[in-house]
């Protein structure tokens, strides 16, 4: 059988590690009856192996296993360790089986004995056939490799963008129709207080009121968007969360701390208390439990958060959805930080929301909230 790539233009280039001219010439002298278009060049010493190999490219290597002062495995631990290296075939009479198999674990590709010379164009072409799979898997994997780091650089630079737009909403919250409803209602109570017609001072009273509820409204919004409680810490910030969540829900929701206080990064400290926010917006609209527990730890170097439920569960289907983009953006959020995250749930018996991140490692210790 001849190899598909004797069908190229370009004739293969062999080198043979061989002792004997006998067999190299009976070796040659077999391809070329087999119609390979193939150069075969013999060399008989390590040193001058390695200098080929080095300098030079060659599409297949033969060997011979024993040679004076060295075996093939010398010669293939020189190949071995060099990037897109051709396929190593053994071609000896010297060997026994179970040396060839030890030879094949090691990485060589193939092994013939001398006896059985004729079915060496068939060896090489099967060899290449495997080395050019294999360089194709190679390379699909590398390609796909940098497909999930720029997806990942993606969803780094999203989530960014999105804190950042998050606080410069809050900010405007907060500065104009914040201030804006407040001036608004000082008024409407001015005149309130300065009307005669009790028709009036009832509209007014009626006014005020939902002007304290938009007030109030505005305030949750700008909470969620860029909750100020950061600032105090992300213990305090977890444990306001748990308590916005029990009145809401009338859930119990307990939080324990290894600590008052976490001594992690900005950007760490969001991660954490977005997952946190995550997990209870996803536990009060599917879960329905009787209770909540989350816990916070920094011992060991590693920030931990646990939000667990009694629940009804987590279908394990409803994990892998192509649209369950709420627990992927978990998981991409804390990648972003040098972190994992892990959901364990059993229908029927509760899920369990497990935020890793390593406080030594150096993710970008600034919030996102903050840049410009």
């Amino acid at each position: 059988m001849v190899p598909a790539t004797a069908e190229a233009e370009q004739a293969l280039e062999i080198l043979h590690l061989e002792d004997s001219p006998a067999d190299h010439e009976l070796a040659a002298r077999t391809l070329r009856r087999s119609g390979l278009a193939c150069h075969v060049r013999q060399v008989d010493r390590l040193g001058e192996f390695q200098r080929l190999t080095d300098s030079g490219r060659f599409d297949i290597i033969l060997a011979d296993y024993r040679l004076p002062g060295f075996t093939a495995l010398d010669a293939w631990a020189h190949v071995a360790c060099k990037p897109q290296h051709p396929p190593f075939i053994l071609l000896s009479g010297a060997i026994g089986e179970a040396a060839a198999v030890d030879a094949m674990r090691l990485g060589v590709a193939d092994y013939l004995l001398k006896d059985d010379m004729q079915r060496l164009p068939h060896v090489i072409a099967q060899a290449l056939q495997v080395h050019e799979a294999r360089r194709a898997r190679e390379l699909a994997l590398a390609e796909l490799a940098a497909s999930q780091r720029r997806l990942a650089e993606f969803a780094e630079h999203l989530q960014t963008s999105i804190e950042q737009e998050r606080a410069a909403i809050a900010r405007e919250i907060h500065d104009d129709i914040g201030g804006a409803l407040t001036a608004v209602r000082f008024d409407v109570a001015w005149i309130g207080r300065h009307s005669t017609d009790p028709a009036l001072q009832e509209h007014a009273l009626s006014a005020a009121d939902m002007l304290q509820h938009a007030i109030e409204a505005s305030q949750r919004i700008m909470m969620n968007l860029r909750p100020p409680v950061l600032e105090q810490g992300l213990v305090a910030a977890v444990q306001w969360l748990a308590a916005g969540f029990e009145r809401r829900s009338g859930v119990p929701a307990r939080v324990q701390s290894s600590s008052d206080t976490m001594h992690a990064a900005p950007g760490i400290q969001l991660v954490a208390y977005r997952t946190a926010q995550e997990a209870l917006t996803n536990i009060a609209k599917h879960a329905n439990p009787a209770r909540v527990d989350i816990e916070l730890s920094d011992r060991e170097g590693v920030l931990t958060l646990e939000v667990a439920d009694d629940g009804c569960g987590i279908d394990p289907r409803m994990l892998d959805k192509p649209k369950a983009f709420g627990l992927k953006g978990l998981h991409e959020r804390a990648r972003t930080v040098g972190g994992w995250l892990d959901i364990s749930s059993r229908p029927g018996q509760g899920t369990s929301v497990i935020l890793s991140i390593p406080l030594t490692a150096s993710p970008a210790s600034t919030d996102p909230g903050d840049a410009p």
